[in-house]
């Protein structure tokens, strides 16, 4: 809204205030005329809806009350009383006809026994009707109520099968005067077309006035609709205005809590405030346009000085000619005091311009001396910031070989530490394994010695296993000889040939296993032989490891010697690399103080250059600026 606003004139701007002024004092005043006017409309619109309904309550209240009393009264009559005594009721035929005609709102009387027969009738027709229903008669509502001295009003919600139309059943009570009990009904069907009789006039007030879709509805305490002053199939309003009027209990009658509405389309009933809206709408649209004729033509009026003022300072800006003069009709109000500050304004701008232009000719002049004087430090400082740096990387790299040169004499001082720990731990290893190679030594003799034994043994073995041999293959000659011996005694001998067979038979037993014994002692023999010979051979390879062992001992003690000679030469060596390493370093702290020193220097000739530069920028916008006007 502020950027619109900045893209109007003054004068726009102006005769938009006054018109939304206007506009704020005018839609309130017509919001509030309009409030006041709908609630004012609404207030009389509801009590007139509420007349109408206390009408319709009251008419309706009376005519049913006045019709229940007759009905009533019409019940103590004699002459129905004798009837359903005597039954005797050609009088009574006459009576009910005679009631009927002259109260024609009544769509017909019955008298009833209290065993439901239709015994007299204002029309013999409506007597036959009846006929042969008592059954019937006896489950309506309006009977059984009758019958405990009420009334009942449900048989008013549908159309009577045999009056074919709705109707109001009157039933009373026909009371004996001799006994005082009962002894029949009496039903007085009330028209309840009739009803649109009572609302007519008022539906035709509603009409007078314009409100054609005024109705009255009259409705059941459970709210069903037992009147409408509608036509069937005429569509209801949505929202209607209505207003309702309950028939209290005070006083005992048949309508008691029936609902009594008079309703209104809203539309038709609030079509006076919108004619008036519309009126009022069209009225203040007119006042608008009145109001921003005027406050343009105002607003041009008080803007024409200011677009004098504004053309004189265009073509000022557009030629920059201060020479020229504002003329603005004299006034004595706000713009003429500004027409009159403007043109003092010109004066003094004129005088300023002059001096400018001669102090930027001088300010030129000094700013093209300072600028050749800081060029010629510059290239100064230029020559003497290569040679540093040159200085201070030959300084950088002495630095990086002699921090080189103390880490690999650290390096050599920690491998000569870790050589001469080796050689005394190579020594001592030396020393344990000739001692190892002594005991192992001693224990191949020993096991040379056992395997011989061994072997000895294996031979006596031997020996013992020849001599079992020799004792199998006597026993086998003996039993062969057993054998013929017994052959020879004949019977006498079978016994002895049986142990001779036996005998035989072990004596070839102990030859089988004589002969695999002497397999498995030569099997024994060639092993015993074989690990004599790897023990022999063993022996000699440790006798020449031993001889190895002591000759690696003797070196590894001249090794220890050279490398305790190399370690206090790496010591002496580090320290000297260490002195000279301080001494690089602070050489290169001083080289690096110097070129950092030199860099500021630089930095600071930098901003005096920029400083100057836009001094000269300066001076060129100021001579710029001070040529464009002519003085």
């Amino acid at each position: 809204m502020m950027r619109l606003l900045d893209g109007l004139k003054l004068r726009a701007r102006l005769a938009l205030a006054v018109s939304l002024l206007i506009l704020c004092a005018l839609v309130p005043l017509n919001l509030f005329q309009r409030l006041s006017t709908t609630e004012n409309l609404q207030g009389q619109i509801h009590a007139g809806l509420k007349v109408e309904a206390e009408g319709l309550r009251d008419l309706v209240e009376a005519s049913l009350a006045e019709r229940e009393a007759n009905v009533r009264s019409w019940a103590e009559d004699a002459i129905l009383r004798g009837a359903l005594l005597f039954d005797t009721f050609e009088k009574s035929d006459v009576v009910l006809a005679a009631l009927q005609r002259r109260y024609p709102s009544f769509s017909g009387l019955v008298l009833f026994t209290e065993e439901g027969r239709a015994v007299s009738a204002s029309d013999p027709l409506l007597r036959d009707a009846f006929s042969g229903r008592q059954q019937e008669v006896l489950a309506t509502p309006w009977f059984r109520a009758a019958l405990e001295g009420r009334l009942d009003t449900s048989a008013l919600l549908k159309e009577d099968p045999v009056f074919k139309q709705r109707v109001l059943p009157f039933a009373v009570p026909v009371i004996s005067p001799i006994s005082g009990s009962r002894i029949g009904v009496l039903l007085a069907a009330y028209d309840w077309g009739q009803v649109g009789g009572v609302v007519s006039f008022a539906l035709e007030r509603a009409r007078s006035r314009g409100l054609g879709s005024f109705a009255l509805e009259v409705r059941s305490a459970d709210g069903t609709s037992l009147y409408d002053s509608r036509a069937a199939g005429t569509p209801r309003p949505e929202e209607p205005v209505l207003v309702e009027a309950i028939n209290s209990e005070a006083i005992r009658d048949v309508g008691d809590g029936w609902h009594f509405v008079a309703s209104v389309d809203p539309e038709e009933a609030y079509a006076p405030l919108e004619s008036a809206g519309k009126v009022a709408l069209a009225l203040t649209v007119v006042s608008i346009l009145l109001a921003g004729v005027g406050a343009w033509l105002l607003a041009h009026g008080m803007t024409r000085p200011i677009a004098t003022l504004s053309e004189v300072v265009g073509r000022i800006v557009r030629e920059g000619d201060l020479t020229q003069k504002v003329h603005v009709p004299s006034r004595r109000d706000e713009v003429g005091e500004l027409a009159q500050a403007f043109s003092r304004m010109m004066s003094h701008l004129r005088e300023s311009t002059a001096s400018l232009q001669q102090g930027t000719k001088v300010l030129g002049q000094t700013v093209a001396d300072l600028t050749s004087a800081s060029a010629q430090a510059e290239r100064n400082l230029t020559r003497q910031a290569a040679a540093l740096q040159e200085t201070q990387v030959t300084a950088q790299e002495i630095k990086q070989t002699s921090m080189m040169a103390a880490d690999r004499s650290q390096a050599v001082l920690g491998a000569t530490e870790r050589a001469r720990e080796v050689s005394a731990a190579g020594e001592t290893t030396v020393s344990a394994s000739l001692q190892g190679f002594e005991q192992l030594r001693e224990q191949v003799v020993r096991v040379a010695g056992g395997i011989s034994s061994l072997a000895e043994r294996a031979k006596q073995i031997e020996g013992i296993t020849q001599s079992v041999k020799d004792l199998a293959d006597q026993s086998n000659m003996l039993a062969l000889n057993a054998a013929i011996e017994s052959v020879r005694s004949g019977e006498h001998g079978k016994g002895f040939g049986v142990v001779a067979r036996e005998i035989r038979s072990l004596a070839d037993q102990s030859i089988t296993s004589t002969g695999r014994v002497r397999e498995i002692l030569d099997d024994i023999l060639r092993a015993i032989q074989a690990t004599v010979a790897l023990s022999e051979e063993g022996q000699r390879r440790t006798e020449t490891g031993l001889s190895q062992v002591r000759a690696s001992g003797d070196s590894l003690r001249e090794l220890a010697g050279i490398i305790q000679d190399n370690a206090n030469a790496a010591q002496q060596i580090a320290a000297a690399v260490t002195q000279q390493n301080a001494g690089v370093a602070q050489i290169f702290t001083a080289v690096t103080d110097l070129s950092r020193m030199m860099e500021e220097t630089m930095q600071s000739l930098k901003g005096t250059q920029n400083t100057t530069e836009a001094l000269r920028e300066v001076a060129q916008r100021m001579e710029v600026v001070a040529s464009a006007y002519r003085v």
